[in-house]
């Protein structure tokens, strides 16, 4: 039952180039973010946090609508890309990417921020008043406070990933070997007759990753944990 076709393992493998590009690719900005969030004081921060955690309340049918009509080879910016670049996201799996970094996006900056929130204010100013510039307390106790929830949110985000189905069907379609993810696997396989099996050994997988998933990112935090307080 838990032997993969060719197919299969494509899917999984595909899977898992997707979520560790859109992982990689959001972190970046996910630190950013999550820092302005947690730390900064500005006009229109709410306005951020309520666009950034939009992906996890809207459905993701709608921000693959979305994509496409901002990314599609016919949009302004989509048609800019390619013929500028000879970036195509749609129909590629680097739009699946792309479309599971921005729906997996508010896990990594939640984690990330509530890392920081959690910082006594006094060390920032403890720091300022000691010469620290901005760029200072950023690399020396910003991303050295924020680190667990960088791994936590990043392990968190992959899980997620894997799991992502409505913004890559609709904005990258099911193409075998391009855009089919595990998700989209198991769907093929729920719509093929006779492929009952074949749906539930992808279910079984998909679940054995995402408890994967959880149990890692709960062991990193024990021994950042343990870290700290030694």
């Amino acid at each position: 039952m838990f032997s993969l076709t060719p197919a299969e393992i494509e899917a999984l493998l595909l899977s898992l180039r997707i979520s560790g590009v859109a992982v990689l690719f959001a972190l970046p900005f996910a630190i950013l973010v999550a820092t302005a969030l947690a730390l900064g004081r500005f006009p229109g921060r709410f306005i951020l946090d309520a666009v950034v955690h939009l992906p996890l309340i809207l459905p993701p049918v709608v921000m693959g609508y979305l994509l496409l009509i901002g990314f599609g080879t016919r949009a302004p910016l989509g048609a800019w890309l390619h013929q500028t670049f000879d970036i195509r996201f749609v129909f590629s799996w680097t739009g699946a990417a792309l479309a599971s970094a921005i729906v997996s996006f508010p896990f990594q900056v939640r984690a990330i921020r509530l890392s920081l929130e959690n910082v006594n204010p006094g060390l920032y100013q403890a720091a300022e008043t000691l010469g620290a510039g901005p760029i200072d307390r950023f690399f020396s106790l910003t991303l050295p406070f924020a680190l667990p929830g960088i791994i936590a949110g990043a392990i968190t985000a992959f899980a997620a990933s894997l799991g992502e189905f409505g913004a890559i069907i609709t904005f990258v379609s099911n193409i075998p070997g391009e855009t089919r993810t595990l998700p989209l696997a198991i769907y093929t396989a729920i719509q093929t007759p006779g492929g009952e099996l074949a749906a539930a050994r992808l279910a079984a997988l998909s679940i054995g990753l995402a408890f994967a998933g959880l149990l890692l990112s709960e062991m990193v935090m024990r021994q950042i944990r343990k870290r700290a307080t030694a």
